[in-house]
């Protein structure tokens, strides 16, 4: 095996180069820069950028281009990810309610976490994660419980992307943090945002393994509906009711047919 690819798309490559540049971009790209960065001339970039923009894939603005939430509604229109969101949604708002904090889920994508449900605290005032946010495995509580609540093998293989990006990574710490997670039910930890916010997180089981992670990002303060224990008790619970709905049922025989009567 040389590594090199069986069969080549170079417009298809050209347009996925783009759309990979614009995601790991903080701010809108002008179309030089995006040349630059590529590698490859204004022309040849200039027909990628009018086809992908025309598909409604990126946008354009004064401050340049940008990707739009196309490529994310088509991955949320997948039936496991609609299933999970449409399950999870009215749950997630009653929890909103009752503790008056946000919350939000989040799903394994690569070597990093993406919240896919987002929703507001109740009110004036309050703080929340936007959708489409990301954040690698390991640097935040929602990712370590999506690495955590795993088999040993898809857990293996998930550290593994995480080694390919390149990122530091403590193994030995990391590995005793999962465990003491999954030995808990759960996790807290402050925020890597924001100071005086903390991470109350909960994995979403389905067959023994998380398929999503909901984390409250508690504000602590004199108004505050629930203390932060009565909070994680009700992530908890809100992630347990989202997990045995999402579970398949099992119908047991009668036990008269069982022992054969």
């Amino acid at each position: 095996m040389t590594g090199k690819a069986r069969y080549q798309a170079p417009a298809l490559t050209k347009g996925l180069e783009i759309l990979e540049l614009l995601a790991g971009a903080s701010d809108p790209l002008i179309m030089s820069d995006i040349s630059t960065a590529l590698g490859r001339s204004v022309s040849e970039i200039f027909r990628m950028l009018q086809v992908l923009e025309e598909h409604g894939y990126i946008a354009r603005a004064e401050e340049g281009y940008r990707l739009t939430n196309r490529l994310f509604a088509l991955g949320m229109s997948q039936p496991p990810i609609r299933d999970l969101a449409s399950t999870a949604l009215p749950v997630m708002q009653d929890l909103a309610r009752r503790a008056g904090q946000s919350c939000h889920l989040a799903v394994a994508s690569g070597a990093e976490m993406v919240v896919i449900i987002a929703i507001e605290a109740p009110g004036l005032s309050g703080f929340a994660v936007r959708v489409g946010y990301r954040r690698p495995l390991h640097r935040s509580n929602s990712g370590r419980i999506l690495l955590a609540f795993q088999s040993p093998d898809a857990r293996a293989a998930m550290l593994d992307d995480i080694r390919a990006t390149g990122d530091t990574l403590d193994e030995a710490e990391l590995t005793e943090r999962l465990d003491a997670t999954v030995a808990a039910g759960g996790a807290f930890a402050p925020s890597p945002m924001l100071t005086g916010i903390t991470d109350l997180s909960a994995p979403i089981l389905v067959g023994g393994v998380a398929r999503a992670a909901l984390t409250m990002p508690f504000v602590d303060g004199a108004a505050n509906r629930a203390t932060t224990e009565a909070c994680t008790q009700m992530v908890r619970d809100a992630a347990a009711a989202i997990g045995d709905a999402l579970s398949p049922i099992m119908v047991l025989p009668p036990r008269d047919m069982e022992d054969g009567q």
